[in-house]
């Protein structure tokens, strides 16, 4: 892969986030910045040929934009359902039983990635249980 400038400028962004795992828009806005007539396209191009060859990931989500990551160890996902906040965990916290998991599908498993959903802290100290989206109480 060729150098770029703004490239490497994005994947600054990335690694100097805050807030962790920003969709390309976020990216966008902010690299903009550095590079005024970056456009759109050249994000979105950059953001996936990175996640391509390896240098950062991809999280992609079912029902929201594709965000990213710079953070390429192995590690899970843990997404808040009211804020939208996207967090890691760690997958040594996380046991997962691939050797049943293949027996039981009789698939080989090479990669995997685990996404959990549920409330973060600030959500849950904020919202009441009759304010919650899922109406769970």
């Amino acid at each position: 892969m060729n150098y770029s400038r703004q490239r490497e400028a994005i994947l600054d962004f990335l690694r100097s986030m805050k807030v962790k795992h920003p969709s390309a828009d976020v990216v966008y806005v902010n690299v903009k910045k550095r590079f005024p007539n970056i456009s759109l396209g050249t994000v979105y191009r950059n953001l996936n040929l990175l996640a391509d060859n390896g240098t950062i990931a991809k999280v992609k989500l079912p029902s929201d934009a594709d965000r990213f990551d710079h953070n390429t160890e192995p590690h899970f996902h843990i997404i808040c359902e009211n804020c939208g906040q996207i967090e890691d965990v760690g997958s040594a916290l996380v046991n997962i039983d691939v050797v049943s998991i293949e027996k039981l599908s009789g698939f080989s498993v090479n990669a995997g990635r685990i996404v959990l959903k549920g409330l973060c802290p600030a959500c849950r100290k904020k919202l009441s249980p009759i304010k919650r989206k899922d109406n769970k109480k």
